[in-house]
């Protein structure tokens, strides 16, 4: 270790915190907002109430530096976008007539605007908004909502520490703009970019920032000489400025790799690295840098992306030796806390002895705070906490709760023809076609449709014991006898029941497996005003009884056409959790396609004859380096198939996928062996159908003619526009006509209206097509 100056400089800070209050405040303010219930005002004064809270609930837990303008009514990236002026001309005369109005259009288009595309912010099931840029854009600065945000902390008394997303990153995330060539690199504008955060920068100075946090985690990921060259020329240009604040460049999610010798080259005031999971290794890689000699380095020690406690003793053996690498060693989250529930200690309904292994937002906070009390004091002080974390992560390591002897031994015996059906795809495609008897173009929906608030009053009604049991599967069948009567009248060809009886893709299942835990409080943001709970996977997996045969047998029974069974395939059953961190996630993964798999085979002998397991995370899961791609994608498909393999060739396995860039893993696609995947394509023009066709992808797809997470309702010629564009690169025998995604965050006006447009773009599309296709 280093002097014990070097010790005592230790502070504690994070990157970023939940957004959305206790009770989702936010979240209700907007949407109230958005249907008029809600002023202006009264929104801005819920914003500011909900950033005070947070503020002081940081300073509370003893958190030193608290950070402004990670906060965000939609998205950080779209926030960016507004501070840089990079505003798509569709919507300038939006945002130029009422600012806050223009910021949702972009958000979530109107009528007659689309919004701009979203995808996942790296391996997060976090959803950005993607900047549009072209050689003509033209940046100016806009740091009021930083300033401000600051301003509010510094009359707090607080020490404050503005975040924002840093300029490389910010254009490695763009996309070129609509009419723009395809093969414009945003990066190209990096020039012209910089005097905007360098002005940006002056005005949180000028403020009273003394520090301001630029977030890079883009250089995570395998970069080109070309990138760390541009990389290096940013913070050589901005780490050279005279009128700024001291500058922190944070990365997180993974290593540094080729990316931390030009960050540690570089002139600015200190680096902020993830030391947990892949990212441990930034540890090894920033000593044979030679460390950060006279400069600052904030130590993401506690992982920020997971609801586990943290190893005391194991990260204070990470900081002991960060000493010696830095002039002041900090302790932090590992990256924003954004992406964890609120607060462990609402959970009433945990077994206590889990509850003890279990660290949301504000107990992350009081780990960071109880590392660097001992960071700075030694560990006389902190011997309490010590004794107790010890304690806890023992209870884990020896509970009967985390191992099943059964569920081990069924996944230990899985062989290679487990996950194999029994015949190729082309001779399961005919078998399919000879039973189903679809028409070309075949029109199907994902799965969901609107969860209507008389739904959500019923299953409130029923927790609360308001109706019991037979009152509420009542109101279940009769939604599902009218979700059923709407798509046979639409004209859709493969129904689906609607999944009025779930409450969540993956909780739903989560709170029928062993293993699992459902949390009542522990919402985490996926996207805009859209929450979820994810489910904490805490033990193995195994199905006591069926899950969903009953209801989609029951609506199997009210019509001809074919039902889709529908389930969650469990790369995504893991993605959309908060996953064990104590055992390898490919044996995790194998536990879930087991139970899975015995769905299947249930569903099936139940006389369904099209099943779609989705797996909308195969992309979003998949790690940022390059090396490491093989081995995960090797256990995920496996996975997949060992959940779909067990059934008859005429059965036909759907698969779902959206909101990701699938062009590198097309190939991951098909190993999948499924008969049809459906995948979003609205907003990105039908990018994955030309994808799919440069792969000689040889299955069935459905590329999305209808954008869900847009209010708007897209008119019959625009389904017909896109659907003729995915005709260009999938032959009509292959190609199915469907949504982007499920319809649950929809109302139903908007549903009926855009799935009878879509039905007409089809049936007209149809029309056109020559006998002999047919």
């Amino acid at each position: 270790m280093t002097s014990k100056s070097a010790a005592a400089a230790a502070r504690s800070t994070v990157h970023g915190y939940p957004r959305q209050g206790q009770h989702r405040e936010l979240k209700k303010a907007i949407e109230g907002y958005w249907k008029g219930r809600v002023g202006a005002d009264a929104l801005r004064a819920t914003a500011a109430e909900l950033r005070r809270g947070n503020w002081q609930q940081l300073a509370g837990a003893g958190i030193d530096e608290v950070p402004t303008g990670d906060f965000s009514y939609y998205d950080h990236v779209l926030d960016t976008s507004v501070m840089v002026g990079a505003i798509p001309d569709r919507h300038r005369a939006a945002v130029a007539a009422d600012a806050l109005d223009g910021y949702f259009a972009m958000a979530r288009g109107t009528q007659d605007v689309a919004p701009l595309e979203m995808t996942k912010w790296f391996d997060t099931n976090y959803h950005y908004l993607v900047p549009e840029l072209g050689p003509d854009t033209v940046f100016t600065a806009g740091s009021g909502k930083q300033v401000a945000e600051l301003t509010e902390a510094l009359a707090l008394g607080l020490t404050a520490r503005p975040v924002l997303v840093g300029p490389v990153t910010y254009l490695l995330l763009s996309k070129p703009a609509p009419g723009v060539a395809a093969d414009f690199d945003p990066l190209t504008l990096l020039d012209r970019l910089l005097p905007v955060y360098a002005e940006v920068l002056a005005d949180l100075r000028a403020a009273g920032a003394v520090w301001t946090q630029l977030d890079e985690p883009a250089l995570v990921q395998d970069r080109s000489p070309a990138v760390l060259n541009s990389a290096a020329r940013a913070y050589r240009d901005l780490g050279a400025l005279t009128d700024r604040p001291k500058l922190l460049v944070a990365s997180y999610f993974d290593r540094l790799g080729d990316a931390l010798p030009v960050l540690a080259k570089a002139p600015v005031d200190g680096l902020a690295l993830d030391f947990t999971g892949a990212a441990a290794a930034n540890l090894g890689d920033l000593a044979a840098v030679g460390g950060l000699p006279g400069r600052r380095l904030v130590a993401g020690v506690v992982n920020g992306r997971n609801v586990w406690i943290n190893d005391f003793e194991k990260s204070l053996s990470t900081l002991g030796t960060l000493l010696g690498l830095a002039d002041r060693v900090d302790v932090a989250s590992s990256c924003s806390l954004l992406h964890v529930p609120l607060d462990a200690s609402a959970e009433r309904d945990i077994d206590p002895q889990i509850a003890r292994w279990l660290a949301f937002a504000r107990q992350k906070t009081s780990e960071i705070a109880t590392l660097a009390r001992g960071l700075a004091q030694g560990t006389d002080a902190i011997a309490a906490e010590l004794a107790a974390n010890r304690a806890d992560l023992a209870s884990r390591a020896g509970s009967a709760l985390t191992r099943d002897p059964a569920v081990r031994a069924r996944a230990a015996a899985v062989t290679d023809a487990d996950g194999r059906r029994s015949q190729p795809y082309t001779e399961r495609a005919a078998a399919q076609r000879a039973h189903l008897r679809l028409p070309l173009l075949p029109t199907t929906t994902i799965g969901s449709f609107p969860q209507t608030a008389e739904l959500r009053t019923a299953r409130a009604d029923l927790r609360a014991g308001r109706i019991d049991g037979a009152a509420y599967e009542e109101r279940i069948a009769t939604e599902i006898r009218d979700v059923l009567a709407f798509q046979e009248k639409a004209g859709i060809d493969v129904l689906v029941h609607g999944e009025p009886e779930r409450n969540d893709m993956v909780q739903y299942f989560a709170e029928q497996l062993t293993g699992y835990l459902a949390t009542q409080h522990g919402w985490v943001q996926s996207y805009g005003t859209r929450y979820v709970r994810p489910p904490i996977l805490a033990g193995d997996i195994s199905r006591p009884e069926p899950m969903t045969v009953r209801w989609t047998r029951y609506a199997q029974s009210l019509t001809d056409r074919p039902v889709k069974g529908m389930l969650t395939g469990p790369v995504t059953m893991l993605a959309w959790s908060f996953v064990r961190d104590d055992q390898p996630l490919g044996d995790t993964a194998r536990q879930v396609a087991l139970a899975l798999r015995d769905e299947v085979g249930d569903l099936e002998a139940a006389g369904t004859s099209v099943i779609q397991v989705d797996e909308p995370a195969l992309r979003e899961t998949l790690p940022l380096r390059a090396a490491d791609h093989a081995a995960y994608l090797a256990w995920a498909t496996e996975a997949f198939r060992l959940t779909t393999s067990g059934i008859r060739p005429d059965t036909q396995i759907h698969t779902h996928m959206c909101y990701a860039e699938f062009g590198d893993i097309v190939q991951a696609i098909d190993d999948l062996d499924a008969d049809v995947i459906s995948l979003e394509a609205a907003r990105s023009h039908m990018q994955v159908a030309r994808e799919l066709a440069a792969h000689g992808y040889p299955r069935e797809a459905g590329p999305g003619v209808y954008d869900i997470h847009s209010p708007r309702i897209p008119s019959t010629e625009e389904a017909t526009t896109l659907l003729l564009k995915g005709l260009e690169a999938i032959p009509a025998e292959r190609l199915w006509v469907n949504p982007d995604c499920g319809l649950k965050t929809r109302g139903w006006p908007e549903v009926r209206a855009s799935l009878e447009n879509l039905v007409a773009a089809a049936r007209e599309v149809r029309a056109t097509l020559p006998d002999s296709v047919s």
